[in-house]
Order: structure tokens, then C-alpha cells, then sequence
């Protein structure tokens, strides 16, 4: 049996590749799952409506000028009538909004998508609308302007629910579309055609919007102040600002914005037709906005580390965690001189690697946590009663278990902490080496192989348990 160690090493690193396969594979599951889930996300948003930007209000008129001019030379001269058209905008001095959102869970069989339906009230002020005043560009022009709109933008117009424009005590019609070229869904009302525009003017609008992921807003007045709550405890605000002061409890959250022309060009981006866009997962995620969109902020309503995110980050974990229970075992065969088939350490290894499977189905269902109990406690008690045979005696088979569980214990508590995991995974390595090293530091290596090779060619094992 000269060449018994090396057989040995080269069949546990044979066990390696298989069980490395088996992980492989459930992280394709894994990724095949939340596939399904944004499949899920996208089927809900196409039926109800999607993450929502709104932007407004604004108020718009429609002009023409008209004139006249020589044409031609001679006898051709000729007095020809010409025309332009062009829009006129007015942006509100203060815009105020209190908007309130309550989540509805949406399912689509296995999967739980966030819907809400936001209720929300917009207060805009104008100190004048100068701003809607034509002036001719020709000496000899003649301008004539349509009444002024008030125009509403969303990128879903699907969820509007209801609306209503008052201007004090008046209500005004409420029409489809915004007629804002960079967001034509919404809504508009058309103002009467004897408004002073020399004068102050307030705004009264209120509108209920469903939708799914995001809400968001336009900062486009000169001071924005936006007040949001719902009953939602991980908002993950994103967009081009972030709140200035913000309350989040155990079941809702508060927030408020507030932002200054002097920090946005959304206006000057509106007129130049950038287009008005929702917010999305990766860019909250990622904390970065699309330069081709009109600035915006907002909060998404989203599970801030779903169930097929943990269980990815656990199997990207399982290798670790297979090979620190391999080596224990490793180890107990070495300090007590027994012999571990390496079919005994590819059963040890599939049971570790089942766990992740068991996990992710059983997440599915129940809560993470109880899901993680569940599994961890399953794998523990098999892997107790299959090391009992194994190392012969209930006592190294409860101390096999019980390394076992703590290394769940370790591996829940890498998941929970993202930001520290590297220092506590580096943390959970080096104990392992340190023990392996202090618990091996007297042994005498080349008498332990000697003895191994002498024991195998005296006696051959006579069963998969040990000689």
C-alpha cells in the first residue's frame, strides 16, 4: 500500500469536484428561481401598473404668430403670411405634496410582489405667470395663445385612479393625457380663458396612483417639499436626492424632501424633452441614476434581502462550509486512527449539500429564519446519527453534531451581517486553522503514515465503517 495516501487524497478530491458539481447546480436553481420572481414582478406590472414618476404640475399654453413678409425679387415679389408655433411653461414658485401609500401584496403563485396605491395631495403656488405672457418676435407679428393647461405626468397612466383640480373653490375637468412632451401620460385641465395672468395663482390637485416598486417625483418647482408615509419598514430611497429627514419603525416609515431649483435642472431638462423615468431595483440598489432621465427621487418598496438573495449568498458560502466539516472529519480520522471511506465522506458532503436545497425549497413557504431552522436542524440530526457509526460511539458522533450546528450558527450569522461577512468569514478561517494546527502540533506525521500503511496491509476494512 505504498501509494495509500495518495489514492486516498486524489478520492477526496474526486469527492470535492462531485459535491462542488451539487452546489454548482443548486445555485443555477436558485438563479432559475429569482428569475421566476422578476418574471412574477414584471406579470403584476403589466396588469396593474409599474413603478411610478410623477411630474408636475406645470402649466402650458399653445401659441401661434403670424405675420407677413416680401418674398422674391422683381416682378415676383409677393407678400407672403408666415407662421410659428411655440409653447409657452410656467413652473410653480412653491410646490407642496402629502402623499400617503399603503402596500398591497400582489401573488403570482409562489411569489409575493409589492403593490401600493398612493393617495396624495399637490398645494402649487405661482407668483405670477409672466411666464405665460407671449411676446412677438417679429415687429409686425401677431401672436394668439390657447387657454393654459394645468398637466399632470406619470409613467404609468394605467393607475390613475381618480382625480381632481381646484383652482379655490372651482373644479376643473380633468382630461386624459399631460400634454407634456416628456411624459404624455397623465392628466390635464384646461384653465378658463379669463385667467389674470398678472396675478397670483394657486393649485388644489389630488389623485390616487397604484402602482408597483417605486414612487417618485419631479422636483419641479423653485422649493419642492415632498411629504411621504406608508406603512412599509424597509424603504430604499433612491433618485437624485435623498430625504432630508426620515422616521422608520418596526411598521411604516416617514420622509420628507426638500429641494431647490438651485440644485436640479429638471425644468430646463423637461422643456429639452428628456424623458421622465421610473426608478428602478438596480438603480436603488446600485444608488446610480440613468444621465438621460429628468432628475428625480423617491423609495422603493422593496424586500430589502429577499428570500432568493440569502439563499444565493448561502451557496456561495457552501464550499467553505463543506470543506471546514470535511476537514473535522479529516481530522477525527487522524486522532483517532480510524478509516473513513471516502464514500462515507461523499454521503457527509451530500447531506451538507442538501441543506442548501432544503433551504431554498423551504424558504419558499415559510419565513427565512424558520426555513434556515428547519433545514439546518434536519441536516444536523442526520449527519449526528450517520457520524455515530462512523467514528464508532455516541459521544464523538454528538461532538460531530454539535461542530456541525455551530457552523450553521456561523454560516446564519455571515448572512445576516453583509457588510462585516469578509471579517467574520477571515475571522471563522483562522480559527479553524488555529484549532486544526493546536490539536495536530505533537502529532508525529511520518509515524502516523507509517502505522496507516502498516494497519491497511495487515488488515484490509472489512466493511464501509472502518477496519
Amino acid at each position: 500500500m505504498r501509494f495509500y495516501f495518495l489514492g486516498k487524497v486524489a478520492a477526496l478530491l474526486a469527492v470535492l469536484v462531485v459535491l462542488l458539481w451539487g452546489l454548482q447546480a443548486i445555485s443555477e436553481i436558485v438563479r432559475e428561481r429569482e428569475g421566476r420572481q422578476r418574471e412574477a414582478e414584471t406579470s403584476v406590472a403589466d396588469a396593474l401598473a409599474g413603478a411610478q414618476t410623477v411630474l408636475g404640475p406645470v402649466l402650458q399654453r399653445q401659441c401661434r404668430e403670424t405675420w407677413e413678409q416680401f418674398e422674391g425679387e422683381g416682378k415676383e415679389r409677393r407678400l407672403v403670411r408666415q407662421h410659428r408655433d411655440f409653447s409657452l411653461a410656467a413652473w410653480p414658485r412653491t410646490l407642496d405634496v402629502t402623499a400617503s401609500a399603503g402596500i398591497e401584496p400582489r401573488y403570482r403563485g409562489l411569489f409575493k410582489i409589492n403593490s401600493y396605491l398612493a393617495k396624495a395631495h399637490i398645494t402649487a403656488d405661482w407668483t405670477d405667470l409672466a411666464q405665460l405672457k407671449p411676446v412677438a418676435e417679429y415687429s409686425n407679428g401677431m401672436v394668439r395663445c390657447e387657454a393654459a393647461t394645468l398637466g399632470i405626468a406619470v409613467t404609468d397612466a394605467r393607475g390613475i385612479q381618480a382625480a381632481s383640480v381646484r383652482i379655490g373653490t372651482q373644479s376643473l375637468p380633468v382630461l386624459p393625457g399631460s400634454l407634456i412632451n416628456a411624459g404624455p401620460r397623465g392628466f390635464h385641465s384646461v384653465l378658463k380663458d379669463d385667467l389674470n395672468y398678472d396675478a397670483p395663482l394657486r393649485l388644489d390637485i389630488a389623485f390616487n396612483l397604484a402602482g408597483t416598486r417605486s414612487l417618485a417625483w419631479v422636483p419641479v418647482g423653485d422649493e419642492t417639499r415632498v411629504q411621504l408615509d406608508a406603512d412599509w419598514p424597509h424603504p430604499s430611497f433612491g433618485g437624485r436626492f435623498l430625504p432630508t429627514s426620515r422616521t422608520i419603525t418596526e411598521r411604516d416609515f416617514k420622509a420628507q424632501w426638500q429641494v431647490s431649483s438651485l440644485a436640479t435642472t429638471a425644468p430646463q431638462m423637461v422643456l429639452a424633452g428628456t424623458k421622465q423615468c421610473a426608478l428602478t431595483t438596480l438603480a436603488m440598489q446600485n444608488d446610480r441614476t440613468d444621465p438621460t432621465c429628468v432628475d428625480s427621487f423617491g423609495v422603493g418598496f422593496i424586500d430589502p434581502v429577499s428570500t432568493y438573495v440569502l439563499s444565493d449568498r448561502a451557496v456561495k458560502y457552501g464550499l467553505l462550509f463543506v470543506v471546514l466539516t470535511l476537514v473535522g472529519v479529516a481530522l477525527v480520522e487522524v486522532m483517532r486512527r480510524l478509516r473513513v471511506h471516502p464514500m462515507q465522506y461523499l454521503l457527509v458532503g451530500s447531506a451538507l449539500t442538501l441543506f442548501f436545497l432544503l433551504l431554498l425549497s423551504l424558504s419558499e413557504h415559510v419565513a427565512f429564519a424558520w426555513a434556515y431552522l428547519g433545514a439546518s436542524v434536519a441536516c444536523t440530526a442526520l449527519l449526528t446519527f450517520y457520524a455515530h457509526h462512523i467514528l464508532h460511539g455516541w459521544r464523538p458522533g454528538l461532538a460531530f453534531g454539535g461542530g456541525v450546528a455551530l457552523l450553521y450558527a456561523a454560516l446564519y450569522a455571515l448572512l445576516q451581517m453583509e457588510q462585516t461577512a469578509l471579517v467574520l468569514g477571515s475571522l471563522l478561517l483562522f480559527v479553524v486553522l488555529a484549532a486544526v494546527m493546536v490539536a495536530t502540533r505533537r502529532l508525529d506525521w511520518y509515524a502516523l503514515t507509517a502505522q496507516l500503511r502498516a494497519d491497511s496491509t495487515r488488515r484490509p476494512a472489512v466493511d464501509g465503517l472502518g477496519a
